[in-house]
Order: structure tokens, then C-alpha cells, then sequence
């Protein structure tokens, strides 16, 4: 095999992750609006994949950059490949709701109007109605002449643009637009047409339906729905900026405006609407999507949520106690006796909000550090800290500012975490700070003593009941030691000579997965027990992969659980053939990261905040933490074997790079998710 053979590219694995997404949207053994909800999913997913990746690409070949993947293909030729399969995606995804969504939906009582034109008169009356009373006064007609310049489409933005003829002189054509104004809701529900179905039309149709009240000097030729995506990639020169907070608000701002990427538009557009569009935005053909059906899928969200359908759902999973904890027990002194696994969402994220808001008002408390990558809107995590500097403890908190998409919610938070008195670190220059870490300084009877949290996932109370995630509560003196080690790396230029339990990127981490990898391979060749398992969102660094290989071809046993990108070939005889993938897509987003080295009967287990991606192992701060409570390790242990077992959830990686269901012949049905729900909820009536 060639150089280039040997790696996946890493756009077209992902690309390859959001199919598998779309195939639980055609699930028939999934309730219909689970369903909805992937479908819905596949297209955010989409989005920000074209604003971050495919727009890295384009500043690539803007820039004139041409070196090669890992996979052997330039800028270019990964930007020909995704848009080819895009195109084909787009075209899956409108033919499932289509075909699949629109006639269960009414089948099941939820109508979703297609054409304005079909509506019943009591349904029209409604819906012009509506429009004067509730959507004409908030809309903005654009119209572009000699005087009035295109205007600038904001990014994401769905817009209804026209041609018009002006009444008074015939024959001039003139080009206008409108926003759909996100502030109203997208969804409307109108009065059913006797067939007691609840019945909703889109925003767009009902301004569609009648546009010709915003251009009353005009006749409308034609109008059509359009959809812009645009470069949303920050770009910030760190060393330059004199204060990182103020230059992230000003790159903010320009996110809007970046570059045209990609133009959606209704497949039934007028040809010379279109080619205004296309001339004015600057794209190619092959960046034109002409789509059967409402721009933007994401509104399905908004179906999913209308009343009256709970029966086409899964009934609402409530997260459980976590079995080593005792709630009516004071939460420090059952650290002091033991190490503490926590499994999220299985296992409620209320213990790790709880510790943060004991200390804060525990009078024995001296200081609380702790790291903040992404975090909910109303975090309670963030009130405590407040809190306790208010209290007058030490609070030194690290907030993330760079959080992809989250830089304006951090930057609000940051402000009020000053406010109340807190130390707050924006990270360090050119690095993203990506590790989930906790600690709490107390005075106690014996001295001082360190209370530590390590994570797998962020500390956002939110997305704790939608990702999976692990989480370790420990206040032994050697982790302690390193969580001080951390904070103090973070904050100053303090860097430890030697780590006791902790391993950090970007400085010693790879390091550490390439010697434990290469310790299993010489195992391997001296005919002592090898094995890995490893679970993570993403595998795309080659270094790792080659490791990894040169393992396989040792005669380890390797296990990969890869949610998402996966740029390893797997099962190829000569490279990869002791080398399994398998990709868990189901109702919670899998985001731990959990790595098992069986060292011939002396297993280590770690879980940490990185995933195998160059990013993570060489840009970002990130921690690998050992787990040695034997009772802890059994139960990770027990994880990683529901999810290998698992039969229903589980795609599995076939040497030619495209990914296929578990064949469930002969094996015990089993979805993974499904049974740490009910495991979960067993042990809490212990």
C-alpha cells in the first residue's frame, strides 16, 4: 500500500459519521419523532462542518497552499470530493423526509403544508391574518438598484429573494430580499382542514404567500427561499492582540460576513433569480444546492416539540443517583474514603455541581480552581464560583474564550465571574485549554487537603443529560499534587520537573500513548498477553495510526470505539488485520474518552479530555488521568464491554472504509445506551 493508502482523509470519515446519523433517521424501529430529531441533527452537523471545515479548505486554496493529506489529497481535491458527496447526502436527506417523514407524520395526525396554494380558505383567512399582525411589522424589504448595493446575507440566515418589475416602467427587472426573522417562530400551527390533524406551515411559506404586500409598486416575478453559509472560522493572531477578550469580540462580530461557502436554494428557483444569487455571492456551480423541500432541516427541533405527540417519543430518561455515592452523606468525606466513578448521562451530573457549591459555601474551603470549556446558559457551576469568591475564597477559574461557537456565551461569563471577584485566566497563548479539572483546597482536622474532579466531558449541567461522559472524584495527596501542578502551569510559568499521576498535552501526552502503545507491542512480540481498548470521539493523528499498525502487525488485539472520525483503515491483512473500529450512534452523543493497555495481566486503565487528533495531542491543554481503585477499573472494564457487545447501536469498520451494521445472527440483542439506562436505574432502588 502506498503512504496515502493507508489513512481514510478525515473530512469524507466525517462525512461517513453524519450518514450513520442519518441512518437512525430511517430507523423504522425507532419511534418517529426520535427520528425527526436525527434528521434534524445531520443538518446542524452539516452546518458546522461547511463554516469550520470545508472553509479551512477554501482559505487553503485561496492561499495557495498545496501540500497534501495524510490521504495524499490537496485542498482542492478534498473540496471536489465532500461537495460530490454532499450533493448525494443532501439528496438522501430530502428523499427520508420526504418520502419517509411527511406521509408518517400525517399518518400519525401532523400535517406539514407543502404548497400555500392547497390551503383550505379558513386556513388562508389565518394565515394572511398572521402575516399582518404578526410578521409584517418586524420584516425588512431590500430592494437593489443603482442607489441600494446588494446587502450583505448574514450567515445561516434563511432569506425569501425576488425579482420585481416595476409597474410604471415595464421591462426594468430589479432584484429584492428578506430576511426570515429568526426572532419569530418558524413553526406556525394554522387550523386544521377537518381531518383533526395538527397542522403547521413554515415561516417563509406564509411570508411567500404574500410578498407582494412589501412590494406594492412592483409585480413579483418570482420569489424563492435562499439560504447562505459562510467562513464562521475565527481568525485571531494571538501574539498580536493586546487583550484576547476584546479581539474575540471584534472577530465576532466579522463572523457573519465571512466568505460565501455553500447557497441553498429551492430546486424549482427561476433561472435568473438564481444566477443574481450566484453572481453576487461569488460561487461556483458545484456549491449550489437545489433542495426538495424547506431549507435548513433544523426546524424540526421546533416539530419535535409540539404537544400532543408523546407517545412517538421515548419516554424521557431521568439520570440516576450514582451508585458509589450516598446523597444523605456528607460528599467530602465519602471522597476521603474512596475514589468515586461517575457515569453521565447513565448517572445524574448533580454530585460534580453539588461539589462546586459545597465548597463555595463550606467555611473550611480556602480556594477553588477549576477549568471552563464550554458551559450552560444558566450554569449553576458558574453562580457557586461567584459565590464563593464572594465568600471570600480563592477562586481561580480558566475560561476558555476560543470554545468554538460558545466564544460569546464564555466571554458573558467571564465578565461576571471578574465581577464577583473570581482570578479568571483566558488560557495560554496559542493553545486551547480543553482539560476538564476541578480543585478544592480544604482545612481539615489533619492539615490541608486537595479534592479533585476529572472529567471526560465539559462542566455544562446541560449537555450532561445528552453526552455520555465520565467523571472521577478522588482526594488522593499524588493527584492533588498534580491538579495544584495544573493550575499553577495555567496561571503563571510555574512547570513541575515530574508528574505523579497526570499526563498532559501538548507537552508529555503523546509521548505517554505512544509508549504505552509501543509497551503493548513488545508484549505482543515476546508472546505475553496484549491488548488494547480505546474509546474516543475522534482518531485522526498518523502518528498514533502508525503506532497503532505497527502493534496490529505485533500480534495485539486492538479495539477501537470511534464516534466519529476515523482516518485508521481497519482489518487489512499485513497492516491492520488485529485492528476492529466500531462507531456507537444512538439517543445520547458518545463524547468519553476511556483507554485500556492490558500489560500482560497488569491492565492501566486512564480516561482523559483528549481524543488521537493532532489538535488535542500537539495545540490544545489537555489531561490524561490514571484510574488504579481496583473497584473502579471493574467498572470501566464492564463499560467497554456492554459497548464492544453492543448489537444494535454499533457500525462497524470494513477494510474497504465504509461502515456497516453489526450483524445481529445468532447474537443477544443488545443497545448499549439502552442497558446502562436500566443498569442505572437498578442499582438507584438498591
Amino acid at each position: 500500500m502506498t503512504q496515502s493508502e493507508r489513512f481514510t482523509n478525515r473530512e469524507l470519515s466525517w462525512l461517513a459519521f453524519n450518514k450513520r446519523v442519518l441512518s437512525e433517521a430511517k430507523d423504522n424501529h425507532l419511534p418517529l419523532m426520535e427520528r425527526l430529531k436525527f434528521l434534524s441533527i445531520t443538518a446542524s452537523n452539516l452546518d458546522e462542518f461547511f463554516m469550520v471545515r470545508v472553509a479551512s479548505l477554501k482559505d487553503q486554496v485561496n492561499a495557495g497552499y498545496t501540500k497534501k493529506d495524510i490521504a495524499g489529497m490537496t485542498s482542492k481535491e478534498q473540496i471536489d470530493a465532500i461537495l460530490k458527496e454532499t450533493h448525494k447526502f443532501t439528496t438522501a436527506q430530502y428523499n427520508t423526509y420526504n418520502r419517509s417523514f411527511l406521509p408518517s407524520l400525517k399518518k400519525n395526525g401532523l400535517k406539514i403544508v407543502t404548497e400555500f396554494e392547497k390551503l383550505t380558505e379558513e386556513q388562508a383567512d389565518y394565515v394572511d391574518n398572521y402575516f399582518q399582525k404578526e410578521v409584517f411589522p418586524v420584516l425588512t424589504p431590500m430592494a437593489v438598484d443603482s442607489s441600494r448595493p446588494f446587502p450583505l446575507i448574514r450567515n445561516r440566515s434563511l432569506n425569501i429573494g425576488a425579482l420585481l418589475m416595476d409597474k410604471k416602467k415595464k421591462g426594468t427587472i430589479d432584484f429584492a430580499t428578506v430576511q426570515v426573522p429568526s426572532v419569530l417562530p418558524r413553526v406556525v400551527t394554522i387550523p386544521t382542514d377537518g381531518d383533526n390533524c395538527t397542522t403547521v406551515i413554515l415561516l417563509e411559506q406564509i411570508i411567500e404567500k404574500n410578498i407582494q404586500k412589501l412590494f406594492l409598486n412592483y409585480k413579483v416575478l418570482c420569489q424563492a427561499p435562499f439560504r447562505v453559509m459562510r467562513n464562521a472560522d475565527l481568525s485571531i493572531d494571538e501574539d498580536e492582540a493586546a487583550d484576547l477578550l476584546i479581539e474575540i469580540e471584534k472577530q465576532l462580530k466579522k463572523r457573519q460576513w465571512g466568505e460565501a461557502i455553500r447557497l441553498e436554494v429551492e430546486d424549482n428557483i427561476d433561472k435568473r433569480l438564481l444566477k443574481t444569487l450566484r453572481k453576487e455571492l461569488n460561487l461556483s456551480e458545484d456549491a449550489i444546492f437545489k433542495i426538495n423541500g424547506p431549507l435548513d432541516l433544523t426546524f424540526l427541533m421546533k416539530v419535535y416539540d409540539i404537544e400532543g405527540f408523546d407517545h412517538l417519543k421515548e419516554p424521557k430518561y431521568t439520570p440516576q443517583q450514582p451508585k458509589m455515592l450516598d446523597a444523605s452523606r456528607d460528599l467530602f468525606e465519602q471522597i476521603r474514603e474512596h475514589d468515586i466513578l461517575l457515569h453521565h448521562p447513565y448517572e445524574t451530573f448533580d454530585p460534580v455541581v453539588n461539589f462546586v457549591k459545597k465548597a463555595a459555601s463550606d467555611p473550611n474551603v480556602l480556594a477553588i480552581k477549576q477549568t471552563l470549556y464550554r458551559v450552560s446558559s444558566h450554569s449553576p457551576i458558574i453562580a457557586s464560583l461567584a459565590q464563593a469568591a464572594e465568600n471570600g475564597k480563592q477562586v481561580s477559574v480558566l475560561v476558555e474564550l476560543k470554545a468554538r461557537f460558545d466564544e460569546e456565551n464564555n466571554i458573558v461569563w467571564a465578565k461576571k465571574l471578574e465581577k464577583a471577584g473570581c482570578h479568571v485566566i483566558y488560557g495560554l497563548v496559542g493553545l486551547k485549554t480543553h482539560s476538564k479539572i476541578t480543585l478544592v483546597v480544604r482545612k481539615e482536622e489533619d492539615g490541608i487537603r486537595r479534592y479533585v474532579h476529572l472529567g471526560t466531558g465539559n462542566y455544562n449541567d446541560s449537555t450532561a443529560k445528552l453526552y455520555t461522559d465520565m467523571g472521577m472524584f478522588t482526594s488522593k495527596t499524588r493527584y492533588g499534587e498534580d491538579a495544584t501542578a495544573v493550575f499553577n502551569m495555567l496561571s503563571g510559568y510555574s512547570e513541575p520537573l515530574v508528574w505523579n499521576k497526570l499526563s498532559l498535552a501538548p507537552l508529555w501526552l503523546r509521548g505517554k500513548f505512544l509508549s504505552l502503545i509501543e509497551r503493548e507491542k513488545e508484549h505482543a512480540k515476546n508472546g505475553r498477553t496484549a491488548r488494547i481498548i480505546a474509546k474516543m470521539n475522534s482518531l485522526c493523528d498518523p502518528g498514533i495510526i502508525e503506532a497503532l499498525y505497527d502493534a496490529s502487525e505485533a500480534g495485539v488485539e486492538i479495539d477501537l470505539i470511534v464516534r466519529g472520525i476515523c482516518c485508521l483503515r481497519a482489518g487489512i491483512k499485513g497492516l491492520s488485520e488485529h485492528i476492529r473500529v466500531r462507531s456507537i450512534v444512538g439517543t445520547f452523543l458518545e463524547h468519553s474518552r476511556i483507554f485500556y493497555f492490558e500489560n500482560n495481566g497488569n491492565a492501566e486503565y486512564y480516561m482523559g479530555s483528549a481524543d488521537w487528533m493532532p489538535r488535542n495531542l500537539d495545540k490544545r491543554v489537555e489531561i490524561l488521568f490514571p484510574v488504579e481503585d481496583p473497584i473502579l477499573q471493574e467498572e470501566i472494564y464492564h463499560i467497554l464491554h456492554i459497548q464492544l457487545s453492543d448489537t444494535k447501536k454499533a457500525h462497524l469498520l470494513m477494510p474497504d472504509g465504509h461502515y456497516v451494521k453489526v450483524d445481529q445472527r445468532g447474537k443477544t440483542p443488545l443497545n448499549s445506551q439502552l442497558y446502562f439506562c436500566e443498569e442505572a436505574m437498578a442499582n438507584a432502588k438498591k
